[in-house]
Parts: structure tokens; C-alpha cells; sequence
């Protein structure tokens, strides 16, 4: 079994080395397989194709080209230590569809109740069935991955020796109607691994196809310019930065050292999103959803800047929907950060209580795991830029995981007992934040949690008496097993799937109850994530631009492009579609332009 990569730096070095020996050996195996021919570059193509990012779509878009049979350039600013981009960091979630693992667990999915759940959910409203509209081909791009994630997405991954966690996650529970936000039923399965599990099967593959020279490392090449030559990108052009042993996460140096430019017939961009650029996160921050956080933490490394958005942009191809964004109200700050403004997320389930910063209970569907932007939306409106859970120990121990490879050790080194000790006891990356994280509050008594909430934040926002109403009122309707209060139903509903019951959900209990303690309070920050919106592409990975018309040469893919198509997702995300997202639109592009290259 792989040690977590992260864990510790020899562990890192070794899988490295690892994946390296690896490569060369798979080369062998691979090289009759890449009978292919290239394209017939002239003599001042660098490549046949430049891959700019090395993140998962990167990856997996490489290793398309490569299987082709064509010369590839694979360049990123950083260097190799972060190779595999944010999908390292992930927890590895992936949307399914019928698959084995929702059948075992009695689930009833199909094509078609995905697709209602996508609909209803995007809510494209922007030119859908107009070619020049900002939404027709994220239409056609979130069609073709419903169609991908109820179809070969499981065997395909399953064939490069991707599994899963056989318990199937239920996010975005939605907002409450058959056919508008939100998942039916669970589909979140989490990759056996994490991850790192996810990106392995193509770094593998890429270093077997550079073991072989059919793919050359660019590490520390900054792109700051696509060529256009008669109107084609024919290249790149950029500063190579000084060399850099900065640890995987950790900001590196942006000292210049040289200047390069490279050409082939096909670049591909698949640099990331925006979400460690608060600047471009607050320009680009919808009035529907209130005014930007004055304060917010960051889910991704500093590296996820935007910068290629903007220069892909002046090289003529269209960004579209460039206000969808999403951002999770669960954040936590790191006690141990590896960036800056380094923050976690909790994955929670359905029983905390959610209070706005003055103590006032939130109504459906702003509960813990149903309707991410609506949350949002309804912190902003307070005019503060946090929100609190208030919850119990058998709460906590039960239902609070936390996002990242990093934080989930027992599943990203698939070490089965301690993934199994979850179902008795509180995973102790849960307990160091309890103990370590600025955000938490422990106290035996609710007057002693008020004045602890209170001292925490500096300011005597929370009133004890109208507090202690609302939980009042809420622990009266467990006595009954039915119920008015909406959270309280849901409690009940999750408690009716077997996998929430196993491993996602307290018994329902009163939150007064001394047995279920201490109490706990949790300030939940706003954590950046994701770009919805992106270069609008056709389906296969082309860049478009503002005629609607393919910028010769150029394709882009992952969220760049807004996962496919400038905005796959439309305003929301069922959760699970963000790794998938890079899987798809890397695996579109790298074929198309592996096809597009060919003699």
C-alpha cells in the first residue's frame, strides 16, 4: 500500500521515485502501443503539442497525446514536487451513476434521474439553444458528462486501477423540490486513496511516455504569452523561473533566470481556476450572491492564480460566465497551513445546528449539506462573513469529515482498519482540529458555550436567552419520530440510507442531552474553491472565441474551462464533478488534439 504522499518528505521522495521507476518501465510495455503517427511538425515545432498545467486534466490530456503517439511539452510555473496540481489535495470524490458501489448500497440511480438532478441545479439560463450563447455548449458538455458518469467513466477509471470506498457519499442534498438543486440520491464516491489515487494512473503513464521521449518536463516554465501565427497559436512564450525545492503546496520563488519560447501546432491550457486570487475572486463576485467576504480563507495553493485566463483571453479565445463560482461556508482555519490562508472544509452531515453570527438559526434550505450558495447567500445577507455550528461531541465524531488527502490519512493510505474505526470513534484529524484550530469551542454548559463563541469573536453577538430558545425548540421535536422542523425530518430521512447510518449520521438525540457532550461550537469560515465559468469550448476541448468560431490550435481543459465548455456546472455543483470535470474535458481535448495532429 502507498504511503500518503504528504504524510511526511521521505514518504514523498519515495513514491516519487516510485512513480519514476515505474514510468521507465511501462515504457517498454507502452512503445508498440504508440504506433500512431505524428504529426509532421516542421522543423521549427518544438512538439507536436504543449500541455500549459500540470494538474489532473494536464495529466490526463498528456497522457492521451502521448498514447497517440505524439511529442509532447508539458510546462507549469511550479516545480515537480507539485505535479498532479490541486487533484493531490483533493478528498477525491467522484460522481457516478448506477454504479456498483450505489447498487450494493440499495440505491436506485439512472441516467435519467441525473440528468433531471444536473438540470435542476445548473439552472442554464444563458442562450442555451443560441450557438453564441454563454451556456449552449455547457449545456452540451453537461450532457455529454451525465452520459460519461452513467456510462464508461467507472470501467475506464476502474481498468487504470481506480477504486473506491464502497460506502457512497450523499452530498448537496438539495433544496428541497423533485426537480430543482440538488442530488436525489448519494453519488459521491470517494477514490480508494483519495486524491493522489486519482492522479496516479496518469502520472504513471506520463512518466512511462517520457521515459520513452515521447513527453518532455517543462517544470518552472511561466507562460506569459500564447503565439499566433495567421491567426493560429503555434506556441508559447515565457520566463523560466530559478530553480525551486519548495515542498509540494509551499510557495515558490518567482525570481526570473531566463526567457524561452516554444512552438508546436497544438497548445493545450489546463493552468486551473482562480481561487487562491482573492482580487479576481472579488471582481468577479455576483451580485445574487451579496457582497464579497471581507474575510476569506483559501482552499487551494497560491499557485491557483487565473493568470492563463487572461492571457488565453488575448490570444482570442472567450471567457463566458466568469461570475459562477463556488465557494463552500464551512471552512476552517488550517492550524498547521501549508499556504497562505491555508483552510479546510467540513463534509458535514445533516444534525448541526447552522446559526447565523448573531446566533439566529438558519432556515431550509441553508442546512449542513443541502444547498452550498444558498448558505452562502444567506451569510452574506447578514452582513457578516462567518456563521457557526453548534453541535454535540456524538455529533462531531459521527458526521464531521474534513476535505483533503491530507486530513483523511486512513483513506489516502488505504489503511482499512482505521478507515472501518470511524464508525466508533471521533478520526483523530477531527480531534487536532477540536483541540488546535482557532475556530472551536468546547464547553460542558450552553451559558459557558455562549461566552465562549463570544469571546471568541471579541463582540457580545450571541444572546444566551434567545439561544437557548431556539435549541429548546429544536430538541422538543426528537420525542417524536416525525416532525415539523425541517433538519429534523432530514435527520430522519439520512438515518433511512444505510450508508448515512453507518457512517454519516448520529442517532438523532437532543443536543441538550448531557450524555451526547460537551457541546461544541465551530466559526465556519468562507473557504474560496472553484471557477465554474472559463474558455467556452467546444466538445472537443477548442477554444472559441467571440464569433463562436475555434481559435486555431489553441484547446483548453479542467476548470480553465469551467470543467467543459465555459461552465459545465451553470450556477451549482452536484458535488463529486470537479476531479470528473478534469477527467472528462482532459481526456476530450487530449484525443481531439492527438486526432487534429495526426499525419
Amino acid at each position: 500500500m502507498d504511503p500518503m504522499e504528504s504524510a511526511a518528505e521521505p514518504s514523498l521522495f519515495s513514491r516519487r521515485r516510485a512513480l519514476t521507476v515505474a514510468g521507465g518501465v511501462l515504457a517498454g510495455a507502452t512503445a508498440l502501443a504508440q504506433a500512431a503517427p505524428a504529426f509532421a511538425a516542421s522543423s521549427s515545432a518544438d512538439a507536436d503539442a504543449i500541455v500549459v498545467g500540470h494538474g489532473l486534466a494536464g495529466l490526463v490530456a498528456t497522457a492521451e497525446l502521448a498514447a497517440a503517439g505524439r511529442k509532447v511539452l508539458l510546462l507549469d510555473q511550479e516545480p515537480e514536487s507539485n505535479l498532479g496540481g490541486q487533484a493531490f489535495w483533493s478528498f477525491g470524490g467522484l460522481f457516478l451513476v448506477d454504479s456498483d458501489e450505489q447498487r450494493l448500497m440499495g440505491i436506485k440511480d439512472s441516467r435519467d434521474l441525473a440528468w433531471q438532478d444536473w438540470l435542476g441545479t445548473a439552472g442554464f439560463d444563458r442562450g442555451v439553444t443560441d450557438p453564441g450563447g454563454p451556456d449552449h455548449w455547457a449545456y452540451k458538455w453537461a450532457e455529454a458528462y451525465v452520459d460519461f458518469a452513467a456510462g464508461e467513466k467507472r470501467s475506464w477509471l476502474y481498468q487504470l486501477g481506480v477504486r473506491w470506498f464502497p460506502i457512497v457519499g450523499w452530498a448537496e442534498r438539495g433544496g428541497g423540490l423533485a426537480d430543482g438543486h440538488g442530488n436525489s440520491v448519494p453519488r459521491f464516491h470517494v477514490t480508494w486513496g483519495t486524491g493522489p489515487a486519482v492522479m496516479e494512473p496518469f502520472e504513471k503513464r506520463v512518466r512511462a511516455a517520457a521515459a520513452s521521449g515521447r513527453v518532455t518536463f517543462k517544470f518552472r516554465h511561466r507562460v506569459d504569452e500564447l503565439v499566433r501565427t495567421n491567426g493560429a497559436v503555434t506556441g508559447v512564450r515565457g520566463k523560466v523561473l530559478e530553480p525551486s525545492d519548495a515542498p509540494r503546496g509551499k510557495k515558490s520563488s518567482r525570481v526570473v533566470v531566463g526567457d524561452f519560447e516554444l512552438r508546436a501546432p497544438v497548445v493545450i491550457v489546463t493552468s486551473g481556476g482562480i481561487g487562491a486570487n482573492h482580487d479576481l475572486v472579488r471582481q468577479n463576485w455576483p451580485e445574487r450572491l451579496g457582497a464579497p467576504p471581507a474575510n476569506m480563507i483559501t482552499g487551494v495553493p497560491e499557485y491557483v492564480d487565473g493568470r492563463m485566463l487572461a492571457i488565453t483571453e488575448r490570444a482570442g479565445g472567450r471567457i463566458v460566465n466568469p461570475d459562477r463560482m463556488w465557494h463552500y461556508t464551512e471552512g476552517l482555519r488550517n492550524y498547521a497551513p501549508i499556504w497562505a490562508k491555508h483552510g479546510i472544509r467540513i463534509l458535514p452531515g445533516p444534525s448541526s445546528l447552522w446559526l447565523d453570527a448573531r446566533g439566529k438559526r438558519f432556515s431550509a434550505p441553508n442546512l449542513p449539506g443541502y444547498d452550498t450558495l444558498s448558505t452562502l447567500k444567506a451569510i452574506t445577507d447578514t452582513g457578516y462573513d462567518y456563521s457557526w455550528f453548534v453541535t454535540t461531541q456524538k455529533i462531531m465524531a459521527k458526521e464531521f469529515a474534513l476535505s483533503g488527502s491530507e486530513q483523511n490519512p486512513d483513506l489516502t493510505n488505504k489503511d482499512i482498519p482505521l478507515t472501518l474505526s470511524r464508525i466508533w470513534q471521533t478520526p483523530e484529524p477531527v480531534e487536532k482540529f477540536k483541540k488546535n484550530g482557532v475556530d472551536f469551542v468546547v464547553a460542558r454548559t450552553l451559558p459557558d458555550l455562549v461566552a465562549g463563541m463570544n469571546g471568541l469573536i471579541g463582540r457580545n453577538l450571541i444572546d444566551l436567552a434567545d439561544l437557548q430558545r431556539q435549541v429548546d425548540a429544536r430538541d422538543r421535536e426528537i420525542d417524536n419520530p416525525y416532525t415539523k422542523d425541517v433538519q429534523v425530518m432530514g435527520i430522519h430521512n439520512a438515518l433511512r440510507y444505510s450508508g448515512d447510518q453507518l457512517s454519516r449520521t448520529a442517532s438523532a438525540h437532543k443536543i441538550l442531552d448531557p450524555g451526547a457532550g460537551p457541546l461544541i461550537a465551530v466559526r465556519l469560515n468562507i473557504l474560496t474553491r472553484k471557477t465554474l465559468g472559463g474558455l467556452q469550448t467546444d466538445l472537443s476541448g477548442r477554444v472559441l472565441d467571440a464569433t463562436g468560431a475555434p481559435v486555431p490550435g489553441l484547446y483548453a481543459a479542467g476548470e480553465v474551462a469551467g470543467f467543459g465548455g465555459g461552465g459545465v456546472h451553470g450556477y451549482r455543483s452536484l458535488e463529486g464533478t470537479f476531479l470528473g470535470g478534469c477527467l472528462f474535458s482532459g481526456r476530450q481535448a487530449g484525443r481531439a488534439a492527438a486526432a487534429a495532429t495526426g499525419s
